[in-house]
């Protein structure tokens, strides 16, 4: 199951500093809200399991948990900004991430509540929002990566972002004042990093230009394009599956029709009074029928039809 991260825009160019578990827990809080169908509200706490973020980062369990347990704790005081325009001003506001945060030693899993400040920002998706799979982010080591990973997506459309002048680039990466102050500093360590990162392991391919007044830099902008999905076959229910299906010669139909009679699930499409060699002929012709094709594929990929389509496109 693909899991997806939804945030409100406001969130995503909301200026903070958080380290890569710290982003990490909040994206798998995200997740967890929305798989479990409970919502994110300022009473019933998130549970992040160390299982879970030991598989979906690759790492152990163990240090899943340390990790997490370590987040939590820096997590609890940390701090963040965003505006908000209303009719006559805009609002800048200064919020915390979570209002509560436990941690259970022996089920090795941690417990978080967002701040009533987080909680419209990520539940409001009738509005401006970005979602992303977390797959995507998965692979990145670097919290700039992340960051910047979502201040491209929000700009998914147009494929380019505006530019970023350099004081508020720093503060939407998290990149602190006192830190690569010498811009050639700032490439080296966060850009350049970062854009490799999200290059090779995202859906996407980034580019970034700098833009100067005179010989000084003063902000950064960025091109990025969708990665082609690589696929030899199609094995979705779509006319090319149905096509793979009708193209199946009289022994390959008998044989499958064979193995799909016996599917307790294929009950519904017997008539009661056939044994299997009858019901088997008659799955037979169902196949040669497009509309039927397309009704039994999921039956067809539980007894084989998957695999032995793969194996005969590779020897052919």
């Amino acid at each position: 199951m693909k899991k997806t991260v939804v945030k409100d825009n406001a969130l995503i160019n909301a200026s903070y500093n958080l380290d890569l578990a710290e982003q990490r827990l909040i994206l798998l809080a995200i997740v967890e809200a929305r798989e479990s169908g409970k919502g994110i509200n300022t009473n019933d706490p998130l549970v992040v399991h160390a299982e879970t973020y030991a598989r979906q980062f690759n790492v152990h369990k163990n240090t899943a948990y340390t990790t997490l347990k370590n987040a939590c704790n820096a997590l609890f005081s940390r701090q963040f900004s965003y505006e908000e325009k209303n009719s006559k001003n805009i609002e800048y506001i200064k919020s915390r991430w979570v209002s509560e945060i436990r941690y259970i030693e022996n089920e090795a899993v941690v417990k978080l509540i967002f701040s009533p400040a987080v909680v419209p920002l990520i539940t409001r998706l009738e509005e401006h929002f970005t979602k992303y799979e977390l797959e995507q982010i998965s692979k990145l080591s670097s919290a700039y990566a992340i960051r910047l990973y979502e201040l491209l997506i929000a700009w998914r459309s147009a494929g380019k972002t505006p530019i970023f002048e350099l004081v508020e680039f720093r503060e939407k990466l998290g990149v602190d004042k006192t830190e690569y102050a010498i811009i050639s500093d700032l490439k080296k360590r966060v850009l350049d990093i970062s854009v490799k990162q999200i290059s090779e392991h995202t859906d996407i391919t980034v580019e970034y230009q700098q833009h100067k007044k005179g010989r000084s830099i003063y902000g950064f902008s960025f091109s990025f394009k969708q990665k082609q999905t690589k696929q030899i076959v199609s094995f979705t229910q779509d006319l090319n599956t149905v096509d793979l299906v009708l193209k199946m010669n009289d022994a390959q139909r008998h044989l499958f029709a064979n193995k799909l009679s016996k599917l307790p699930e294929m009950s519904k499409h017997s008539q009661g009074t056939e044994d299997y060699p009858q019901f088997a002929i008659r799955i037979a012709d169902m196949l040669q029928d497009p509309h039927r094709a397309k009704e039994l594929y999921p039956y067809l990929k539980k007894v084989g039809f998957m695999s032995a389509t793969k194996n005969n496109a590779v020897n052919n």
